[in-house]
């Protein structure tokens, strides 16, 4: 059940054009230049996904024991929490997709469908 950093590593980086980053500290997942995904935040065995509001509400309502908001107004824009050892795959596949989506080139989106 639980997802390791390298398996969040591994997903983030699945999709087209991401790269891996850092930004204080923290090694992120950019696509066009900015981030999508951040692993380690805000510690070891956490993860942040940037998601669209609606997107963040549903994530969160079907698995609030893994994904929770970030604190103030991060998480009101969408920055959502992903606690790696409740973590399900296809749920932090989903949640990625999600991000990367909302970051994405339309071109990119295009060449992924």
């Amino acid at each position: 059940m639980a997802l390791t950093e390298r398996e969040f590593r591994r997903l983030a980086l699945s999709f087209p054009g991401a790269l891996e980053s850092s930004h204080m500290h923290h090694p992120d997942f950019r696509v066009g230049g900015k981030i999508f995904a951040t692993l380690r935040y805000p510690s070891r065995g956490s993860a942040m996904v940037k998601l669209p509001k609606r997107a963040q509400e549903k994530i969160i309502s079907a698995a609030p024991d893994v994904f929770s908001p970030v604190k103030g107004a991060w998480g009101r824009g969408g920055a959502t929490l992903v606690k790696l050892a409740a973590a399900r795959k296809a749920d932090v596949r989903a949640a990625l997709e999600a991000a990367w989506r909302n970051i994405a080139p339309r071109k990119l989106q295009k060449a992924s469908s």
